[in-house]
């Protein structure tokens, strides 16, 4: 297949083009600076083409939208940044609404001008639920959070809604923290943990999405290639950990014990607008992902620690 992808150079987009590539897929890169589209230092370096693009000044050339079976949009600003910071949360939104809605006009258009039919594979947030406490959830609740990244979330997944309007097959790419040595969350934490810091965060018994990286790929390269896949996709491993019990597999994967907490109050100081994600509890399930098709190679918090660390 044709895909092009956007969000390139970060490191899911990176990962997810070389795993592309090595699956035979033609893949081109939306670059917004043709000397700073370099891959992630962790990706395998891979043959694709590159093509400058700015969503804010509404610039991509359309016959590269035409020419595409399936276009995937990971771009945005990085969630790691000063919660306290109304700057840091407006371009948290903003990057993420702009390129989405660009990417599903020029979608749009191709659809009804007959110039071609790509598929779009829109990233978004498992936050989208927001404090669901125990209750299974999968794509069939409602995306009805009312935490920050919730309604970040809510604003960028209707972004892509021009193109599913023109009917174009969408499918939101409702991801959960991708566990990688390479990249947050776990890369800041290894060396707390193999120091013996390992801390559950407040009584550590909220639910705590997650999914390997090979999965996260996986699954993105599955839903590209299934041409029935669309609507909302829950990326996390089948068995959701609380934060406690994924903090004592990551310690005991360390050869480390984890007696440690982080109290609540703490928290909810240091993070801000942030803590109800921290706190708060999301026992998610991929359940339209299985029933689409898809295989998990890391089903629980321990298959998941094991693929990041080996």
């Amino acid at each position: 297949m044709r895909i092009v992808v956007a969000g390139s150079s970060g490191f899911l987009g990176s990962h997810l083009v070389a795993h592309l590539v090595a699956e035979g897929h033609s893949v081109t890169r939306l670059v917004r600076h043709e000397s700073r589209g370099d891959a992630h230092p962790s990706a395998p370096r891979v043959k694709s083409t590159a093509v400058t693009w700015d969503p804010y000044a509404a610039h991509l050339d359309q016959s590269v939208i035409d020419g595409a079976d399936v276009v995937v949009n990971l771009a945005g600003a990085p969630l790691i940044g000063n919660p306290h910071s109304k700057k840091w949360a407006a371009a948290l939104v903003n990057s993420r609404v702009t390129t989405t809605r660009f990417l599903a006009d020029r979608i749009a258009a191709s659809h009804t001008s007959g110039a071609g039919s790509p598929a779009y594979l829109a990233g978004n947030g498992i936050s989208v639920y927001g404090d669901r406490g125990d209750e299974p959830v999968d794509e069939a609740h409602e995306a009805d959070g009312t935490t920050l990244l919730a309604g970040v979330t809510r604003l960028w997944e209707d972004a892509a809604a021009p193109a599913a309007a023109a009917g174009a097959r969408v499918a939101v790419l409702r991801t959960a923290p991708v566990i990688s040595s390479h990249a947050a969350p776990l890369k800041p934490m290894l060396l707390p943990f193999r120091l013996g810091l390992g801390a559950r965060l407040g009584t550590g018994s909220q639910f705590f999405p997650l999914i390997s990286l090979r999965d996260w790929l996986g699954g993105v390269a599955h839903l590209a290639a299934h041409p029935d896949a669309s609507g909302p996709f829950n990326l996390c491993c089948p068995d959701t950990p609380t934060n406690a019990e994924f903090t004592y597999a990551l310690s005991a994967a360390l050869g480390r014990n984890a007696r440690l907490s982080v109290p609540r109050v703490v928290i909810e100081r240091a993070a801000g607008p942030m803590a109800p994600e921290v706190l708060g509890s999301l026992r998610a399930e991929p359940r339209a992902l299985m029933e689409s098709g898809y295989d998990f190679a890391d089903r629980d918090v321990r298959d998941v620690i094991a693929a990041a660390l080996g």
